[in-house]
């Protein structure tokens, strides 16, 4: 794993004797709140990833990879049949006729309610449940038998996301389809555990993206369980053990198209308020190490604090005053 401090210098030596040099662009002397960072590298992908078993029969269709899928839709076809997706908690693992109660049924007529299907949703498998069934299988052009086996839909959480596809037409629809993720993009990164305290549920982070965009995100899940890192060197396992940190992203659509991709998260650490601050480019590195700015062609010496955002914290200077700031 590649650590980065999110602190940099840039020094220009000079001396106190040193004539004015020509004049740059200023910036002023500003009071803010600085937050330094520490990042760590971590990927950007969908979360949960799981394989997707069918049920019966031969596979007659299957979804391209990159498809989102949603209640009703169809996952795969098995026979010539479609077999859709309800949303729910609790699988199907028996047949659904008239008599029937429990929670499995409760999760059929939530779903054939949300489909507009008119039934009252409770425990039981009525024979207006049966109604309902039929009518739903006239939709999806299967027999209508007014009873349901678990082969004949896929229950999910929720929406879902075609990864892969494992199975093939023709193949049988017993064994693994697919691999499918939740349609939520989010950040894991693994944090070496001495430095487990940088993350917080619920905390605000940085990350950036391919290219150099930035976006935030904030801590959801903090691993508890630690993974030793394979350093191929007896005792050195337990020195380099992390846990995993899964961050949500608070603007989904701002990875654009990227599926899957190397990202760094800042995590915010010491934190000053109200201090004044100028750019870093505006330090000048003096002989004795110390370190000055340049106020209308005179040096002035500062002392320094803390790093953050291209800024440094600065005593010395009145807020308001504008300081040099060589180009780059």
């Amino acid at each position: 794993m590649r650590w980065l401090v999110a602190t940099a210098l840039v020094v220009t030596a000079c001396t106190p004797t040193q004539a004015a040099a020509p004049s740059f662009p200023t910036a002023p002397v500003v009071r803010t709140d600085l937050v330094s960072r520490t990042n760590v590298d971590g990927t950007l992908g969908y979360a949960a990833s799981r394989t997707l078993v069918g049920g019966l029969g031969t596979v007659t269709w299957l979804p391209t990879d990159g498809r989102i899928i949603r209640r009703g839709q169809r996952v795969y076809a098995a026979d010539g049949h479609p077999v859709p997706l309800i949303y729910g908690q609790t699988p199907l693992w028996r047949t659904l006729s008239v008599g029937v109660r429990g929670p499995d049924v409760r999760v059929v007529e939530r779903n054939l309610a949300a489909l507009g299907y008119s039934l009252v949703v409770d425990d039981r498998f009525t024979w207006a449940t049966a109604k309902a069934v039929k009518a739903w299988q006239r939709h999806l052009g299967r027999p209508q038998t007014g009873t349901l086996t678990p082969s004949e839909a896929v229950v999910e959480p929720g929406p879902i996301r075609v990864a892969s596809r494992t199975a093939r037409l023709g193949g049988p629809a017993s064994g693994p389809l697919l691999t499918v993720t939740d349609t939520t993009r989010q950040v894991v990164v693994d944090i070496p555990v001495d430095q487990q305290q940088l993350a917080v549920k619920g905390g605000t982070v940085t990350i950036t993206l391919p290219g150099g965009k930035t976006t935030t995100g904030h801590v959801t899940t903090i691993g508890t369980v630690a993974k030793a890192a394979s350093t191929g060197q007896t005792g050195q396992g337990t020195e380099t053990a992390t846990i995993a940190v899964t961050i949500t992203l608070d603007h989904p659509k701002a990875p654009g198209r990227l599926v899957a991709a190397p990202v760094t998260v800042g995590f915010a650490g010491t934190v000053h308020k109200g201090v004044l601050a100028v750019p870093i480019e505006a330090l000048l590195g003096q002989a004795d190490g110390t370190f000055a700015v340049q106020v209308a062609g005179k040096l002035v010496p500062v002392e320094l604090g803390l790093f953050a955002g291209g800024l440094v914290e600065v005593t010395g200077v009145a807020e308001g005053t504008r300081v040099e700031v060589p180009k780059p």
